[in-house]
Protein backbone atom coordinates (compact mmCIF):
# COMPACT_ATOMS: atom_id res chain seq x y z
CA UNK A 1 0.00 0.00 0.00
CA UNK A 2 1.54 3.12 -0.76
CA UNK A 3 1.81 6.02 1.65
CA UNK A 4 0.38 9.10 0.70
CA UNK A 5 3.44 12.01 1.83
CA UNK A 6 1.07 15.00 2.35
CA UNK A 7 3.92 17.37 3.33
CA UNK A 8 5.20 16.87 0.09
CA UNK A 9 2.04 17.11 -1.28
CA UNK A 10 1.48 20.67 -0.12
CA UNK A 11 5.32 21.31 -0.50
CA UNK A 12 5.08 25.05 -0.50
CA UNK A 13 3.06 25.40 2.40
CA UNK A 14 5.11 22.50 4.68
CA UNK A 15 8.59 22.41 3.38
CA UNK A 16 9.89 26.35 2.61
CA UNK A 17 13.38 27.06 1.91
CA UNK A 18 15.06 28.22 5.42
CA UNK A 19 15.99 31.50 5.58
CA UNK A 20 13.60 33.73 3.56
CA UNK A 21 10.42 34.88 3.66
CA UNK A 22 8.67 34.07 0.72
CA UNK A 23 5.15 35.22 -0.24
CA UNK A 24 2.33 32.13 -0.62
CA UNK A 25 -1.33 32.03 -1.84
CA UNK A 26 -2.71 29.30 1.03
CA UNK A 27 -6.06 27.41 -0.23
CA UNK A 28 -8.56 26.46 1.62
CA UNK A 29 -7.85 23.75 4.07
CA UNK A 30 -9.74 21.93 6.52
CA UNK A 31 -8.76 21.04 10.04
CA UNK A 32 -9.33 19.55 13.47
CA UNK A 33 -9.42 22.50 15.70
CA UNK A 34 -9.33 23.29 19.26
CA UNK A 35 -9.92 26.82 20.76
CA UNK A 36 -8.35 28.03 24.28
CA UNK A 37 -6.32 30.63 26.04
CA UNK A 38 -3.23 30.56 28.55
CA UNK A 39 0.28 30.01 28.39
CA UNK A 40 0.85 26.77 26.35
CA UNK A 41 3.67 25.63 28.52
CA UNK A 42 1.81 25.07 31.59
CA UNK A 43 -2.05 25.01 30.49
CA UNK A 44 -3.33 22.31 30.97
CA UNK A 45 -5.89 23.14 28.72
CA UNK A 46 -3.69 23.39 25.76
CA UNK A 47 -2.30 19.73 26.91
CA UNK A 48 -5.84 18.32 27.09
CA UNK A 49 -6.10 20.09 23.12
CA UNK A 50 -3.32 18.27 21.89
CA UNK A 51 -4.27 14.85 23.34
CA UNK A 52 -7.77 15.21 21.58
CA UNK A 53 -6.27 16.73 18.15
CA UNK A 54 -3.91 13.50 18.13
CA UNK A 55 -6.35 11.04 19.59
CA UNK A 56 -8.53 11.95 16.58
CA UNK A 57 -6.51 12.32 13.61
CA UNK A 58 -5.06 8.97 14.29
CA UNK A 59 -8.36 7.33 14.75
CA UNK A 60 -8.72 8.75 11.37
CA UNK A 61 -5.58 7.95 9.68
CA UNK A 62 -5.76 3.67 10.97
CA UNK A 63 -9.62 3.60 10.10
CA UNK A 64 -9.11 4.66 6.52
CA UNK A 65 -6.01 2.34 6.27
CA UNK A 66 -8.04 -0.48 7.31
CA UNK A 67 -11.42 0.58 5.17
CA UNK A 68 -11.99 -0.79 1.45
CA UNK A 69 -10.46 2.38 0.40
CA UNK A 70 -7.01 1.30 2.20
CA UNK A 71 -5.49 4.66 2.18
CA UNK A 72 -2.51 5.18 4.55
CA UNK A 73 -0.94 8.66 4.96
CA UNK A 74 1.13 10.56 7.63
CA UNK A 75 -0.46 12.37 10.17
CA UNK A 76 0.31 15.99 9.89
CA UNK A 77 2.16 18.40 12.27
CA UNK A 78 0.40 20.62 15.21
CA UNK A 79 0.06 23.80 14.08
CA UNK A 80 -1.45 27.03 16.29
CA UNK A 81 -3.26 30.16 15.57
CA UNK A 82 -2.21 32.76 17.84
CA UNK A 83 -3.45 36.49 19.25
CA UNK A 84 -4.51 38.18 22.46
CA UNK A 85 -6.54 41.45 22.53
CA UNK A 86 -3.58 43.46 23.55
CA UNK A 87 -0.68 42.36 21.29
CA UNK A 88 1.77 44.07 23.52
CA UNK A 89 1.76 40.78 25.68
CA UNK A 90 3.39 38.84 22.87
CA UNK A 91 6.39 41.20 24.31
CA UNK A 92 6.11 39.86 27.73
CA UNK A 93 6.79 37.12 29.95
CA UNK A 94 3.49 36.92 30.87
CA UNK A 95 1.19 34.37 28.06
CA UNK A 96 -1.74 34.51 30.89
CA UNK A 97 -3.80 36.12 28.66
CA UNK A 98 -2.84 34.01 25.05
CA UNK A 99 -5.57 33.25 23.07
CA UNK A 100 -5.21 30.26 20.38
CA UNK A 101 -6.69 27.60 18.50
CA UNK A 102 -4.29 24.44 17.73
CA UNK A 103 -5.29 22.22 15.22
CA UNK A 104 -3.93 19.25 12.61
CA UNK A 105 -4.28 19.48 8.99
CA UNK A 106 -6.60 16.68 7.41
CA UNK A 107 -6.15 15.18 3.82
CA UNK A 108 -8.94 16.48 1.59
CA UNK A 109 -10.50 13.23 1.13
CA UNK A 110 -11.81 13.17 5.00
CA UNK A 111 -15.14 14.40 5.53
CA UNK A 112 -17.46 15.08 8.11
CA UNK A 113 -18.95 11.92 7.98
CA UNK A 114 -15.31 9.86 8.57
CA UNK A 115 -14.89 13.01 11.07
CA UNK A 116 -17.83 11.68 13.43
CA UNK A 117 -17.53 7.82 12.98
CA UNK A 118 -13.86 8.97 14.84
CA UNK A 119 -15.38 11.11 17.62
CA UNK A 120 -17.85 8.09 18.05
CA UNK A 121 -14.31 5.72 18.70
CA UNK A 122 -12.17 8.05 20.37
CA UNK A 123 -15.30 8.58 22.64
CA UNK A 124 -15.68 5.02 23.35
CA UNK A 125 -12.21 4.33 23.54
CA UNK A 126 -10.12 7.31 25.30
CA UNK A 127 -13.09 10.08 25.43
CA UNK A 128 -10.11 12.68 26.37
CA UNK A 129 -10.72 15.49 28.38
CA UNK A 130 -10.60 18.02 25.27
CA UNK A 131 -12.95 16.11 22.64
CA UNK A 132 -15.90 17.91 23.16
CA UNK A 133 -14.05 21.32 22.31
CA UNK A 134 -12.93 19.87 18.74
CA UNK A 135 -14.36 21.38 15.54
CA UNK A 136 -14.05 20.51 12.10
CA UNK A 137 -13.60 23.24 10.29
CA UNK A 138 -12.06 25.09 6.92
CA UNK A 139 -9.56 27.93 7.15
CA UNK A 140 -8.69 30.17 4.69
CA UNK A 141 -5.80 32.54 4.42
CA UNK A 142 -5.15 33.02 1.16
CA UNK A 143 -2.03 35.32 0.55
CA UNK A 144 0.62 35.49 3.51
CA UNK A 145 3.94 35.42 4.36
CA UNK A 146 6.17 32.98 5.76
CA UNK A 147 9.73 31.53 6.50
CA UNK A 148 10.80 28.50 8.31
CA UNK A 149 12.41 29.29 11.37
CA UNK A 150 14.81 27.41 13.13
CA UNK A 151 15.68 27.97 16.86
CA UNK A 152 13.88 27.88 20.10
CA UNK A 153 10.28 29.00 20.37
CA UNK A 154 11.56 32.09 22.89
CA UNK A 155 13.74 33.17 20.38
CA UNK A 156 11.69 34.11 17.50
CA UNK A 157 10.80 37.58 18.15
CA UNK A 158 13.14 38.83 15.23
CA UNK A 159 12.25 36.47 12.74
CA UNK A 160 8.43 37.00 13.28
CA UNK A 161 9.40 40.91 13.02
CA UNK A 162 11.05 39.98 9.57
CA UNK A 163 7.62 38.49 8.39
CA UNK A 164 5.90 41.48 9.48
CA UNK A 165 8.48 43.82 7.47
CA UNK A 166 7.93 41.78 4.51
CA UNK A 167 4.48 42.23 4.80
CA UNK A 168 4.92 46.25 5.04
CA UNK A 169 7.59 46.54 2.14
CA UNK A 170 5.18 44.66 -0.16
CA UNK A 171 2.54 47.74 0.74
CA UNK A 172 0.58 44.80 2.70
CA UNK A 173 -0.95 44.94 5.80
CA UNK A 174 -1.15 42.17 8.36
CA UNK A 175 -4.86 40.27 8.55
CA UNK A 176 -6.10 37.16 10.45
CA UNK A 177 -4.16 35.64 13.13
CA UNK A 178 -0.04 34.57 13.64
CA UNK A 179 0.26 31.00 12.47
CA UNK A 180 2.77 28.32 13.62
CA UNK A 181 3.90 24.90 12.28
CA UNK A 182 5.43 22.78 14.24
CA UNK A 183 7.87 20.76 12.49
CA UNK A 184 9.33 17.96 15.21
CA UNK A 185 8.46 17.38 18.70
CA UNK A 186 9.63 19.85 21.46
CA UNK A 187 9.45 17.20 23.94
CA UNK A 188 12.35 15.02 22.21
CA UNK A 189 14.54 18.34 20.81
CA UNK A 190 16.78 20.27 21.59
CA UNK A 191 14.94 24.05 21.77
CA UNK A 192 17.62 25.46 19.40
CA UNK A 193 17.24 22.64 16.94
CA UNK A 194 13.74 22.55 16.61
CA UNK A 195 11.82 24.24 13.19
CA UNK A 196 8.70 25.80 13.22
CA UNK A 197 6.78 27.93 10.21
CA UNK A 198 5.69 31.43 10.89
CA UNK A 199 3.60 32.08 8.79
CA UNK A 200 1.20 35.51 8.46
CA UNK A 201 -1.95 36.01 6.33
CA UNK A 202 -1.69 39.30 4.52
CA UNK A 203 -3.91 41.86 2.34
Amino acid sequence: MEKLDLKKQWKHLYQPAAGAVTAVDVPPLTYLMVDGQGDPNTSQSFQEAVEALYSLSYTLKFTLKKSPRAIDYGVMPLEGLWWADDPRVFHTADKSTWKWTTMILQPEFIGKAQVDAAFDEVRKKKNPAALDRVRFETLTEGESAQILYVGSFADEGPTIQRVHDFIHTAGKQLRGEHHEIYLNDPRRTAPEKLKTILRQPMG
